[in-house]
């Protein structure tokens, strides 16, 4: 694990959920290359394999936000980069950067952080209660319905609007991004897809190959100013009829592995 205590403060940071993405359809898409931004990113040009924190997006992305990252799919304890100070953790190592802090936002925005999200799913719609809770975490928020799960060009509407932000802002900056185009619907992002037929690991699949197309961007804006440090996974997969069930928030190995990478990014590198 990199020594987190030296990226802190010397990099920007970027932590991207691909919400719902499956980590086979990924790792599929990745062997056959399929996805060449991501494949240029992740080390090795590899997705790790993970367990996530929670089977539906409130409760992972609480415990991402908190500093509890998808687990590594092999017996553990394994070291965190991020740690809220917690008297006895079992996986704070030297290398982890901790936070006095309940959450990751607040404990990067007291190192002297501006703190950016912009939000995907419904859980960052900012519409309810329950919308704003997860936004609220962050000094700068954004959602608009070009973000969500029915816009076909979310990914690109989210990338502009953080364009803008990062833009006005000359500290070290913290930019989380819900990314929603993954989640369902996500058939029209299938050539010639119907409602009729409506979504599966084709669609899912294409609608990531509509992700690489753009990620490349983020990782442009996030390194521009200074080496950036990104972390890009999915916080949950989901089920399309496998053993009959669909969706999420439910047990079963599709929705609880998950899709992984985190590197480091030159200053320039990305253009």
């Amino acid at each position: 694990m990199r020594d987190m205590n030296e990226i802190v403060g010397s990099h920007d940071l970027l932590l991207v959920t691909l919400d719902t993405l499956r980590h086979d359809v990924a790792e599929e898409l990745l062997a056959a290359g399929r996805l060449p931004t991501l494949a240029r990113a992740l080390p090795g040009g590899r997705w790790e394999r993970r367990h996530s924190p929670g089977n539906f997006t409130y409760a992972a992305h609480t415990a991402i936000l908190a500093g509890f990252l998808p687990t590594p799919a092999a017996p553990g304890p394994h070291p965190r980069p991020f740690a809220a100070a917690f008297p006895g953790s079992e996986t704070t190592a030297p290398g982890t950067w901790v936070f006095d802090a309940p959450d990751l936002p607040g404990g990067l925005a007291a190192a002297g952080y501006h703190t950016i999200c912009v939000g995907g799913v419904g859980f960052f719609n900012k519409l309810t209660p329950l919308g704003s809770a997860l936004p609220a975490l962050f000094a700068e928020s954004h959602w608009e319905p070009g973000f969500g799960v029915t816009a076909p060009t979310s990914f690109e509407a989210q990338i502009a609007c953080a364009e803008r932000a990062v833009a006005g802002t000359d500290g070290p900056v913290f930019l989380f991004v819900n990314v929603s185009a993954l989640h369902q619907p996500n058939w029209f992002h299938l050539p010639g897809g119907t409602p009729e037929q409506g979504d599966g690991p084709r669609s899912h699949a294409a609608a990531l190959e509509y992700v690489d197309r753009h990620i490349g961007r983020l990782f442009a804006l996030m390194s521009r100013r200074r080496p950036g440090y990104a972390i890009v996974c999915s916080d949950h997969g989901t089920a399309y009829g496998e053993d009959g069930y669909v969706g999420h928030r439910i047990g079963h190995e599709v929705v609880w592995t998950v899709p992984y990478g985190e590197f480091t990014m030159e200053r320039g590198r990305w253009r």
